[in-house]
């Protein structure tokens, strides 16, 4: 379900999911952290690409795995989760999200994880979490990092989605490119920072670093209490019902 290929002194990370619709589930959770530390200690590798087979880059969270859990379970899954994209920021070399046909959710929130996102013109980014009754449980300190609290709060209410030209006008995304190239010109930007001097290029992101992450853990700490809070309300009950969740 996670793919690696190397291309030079660059790697690319591919979540192989379509019947799930790449969506983040444990197993994929813990092969994401195990790759990422073993390309973190490879010295062949310089810059590391993340994106996801057709039909898209990410649709979330993997309801039929939550489907399985109770409030506190999913918590903790969600918690697995967060701790995961908080550790991008803390690899030395760039991570770029190659993000095409959607990034739904948690999908979403683990591309802006990312230290660079290049989007397709017409890809659907959308958080829609707070439609069916509740916070999204990590990740927006690294919305707010990309486009402000302003933007960061419309996004996270989430009562339309936006494509990939209103994501870069955002800064949501980085880079957006026409739809069927937007892995090549990932590589192209991965190529061109694998070029530069290593130790340059860890400094940089290690300079940035705080201030990219902001409160990144005790703001997913608060989001995920406020999240199973949400979970006890009429509404979510009645999704959480829909998968199957013990409310």
């Amino acid at each position: 379900m996670l793919i690696t290929t190397r291309d030079g002194y660059v790697a690319v990370m591919t979540i192989d999911r379509p019947d799930r619709r790449n969506a983040l589930g444990s197993e994929l959770i813990s092969s994401f952290d195990k790759a990422f530390q073993t390309l973190e200690h490879d010295d062949h590798v310089r810059a590391i690409i993340v994106t996801g087979a057709p039909p898209g880059f990410c649709a979330g969270s993997d309801l039929k795995e939550l489907g399985m859990m109770d409030i506190p379970g999913m918590c903790r899954h969600e918690a697995l989760t967060a701790a995961l994209a908080r550790s991008i920021g803390l690899l030395s070399k760039p991570v770029i999200a190659a993000v095409e046909g959607f990034a739904l959710g948690g999908g979403f929130a683990f591309a802006t994880s990312c230290d660079l996102v290049v989007t397709g013109e017409n890809c659907r980014w959308h958080m829609p979490e707070v439609m069916i009754g509740w916070i999204p449980p990590w990740g927006l300190e690294s919305l707010v990092a990309r486009c402000g609290p302003v933007a960061a709060r419309r996004l996270t209410w989430g009562s339309e989605p936006i494509d990939g030209r209103e994501a870069e006008r955002l800064g949501v995304a980085d880079y957006v490119v026409p739809d069927g190239s937007v892995v090549a010109e990932a590589q192209a930007l991965a190529k061109r920072l694998a070029a530069l001097p290593l130790p340059a290029v860890a400094a940089t992101k290690q300079y940035f670093a705080a201030a990219v992450a902001g409160l990144g853990e005790p703001r997913d700490v608060e989001a995920n209490r406020m999240f199973a809070e949400n979970c006890r309300h009429e509404v979510a009950k009645a999704t959480l019902k829909q998968f199957g969740i013990k409310a």
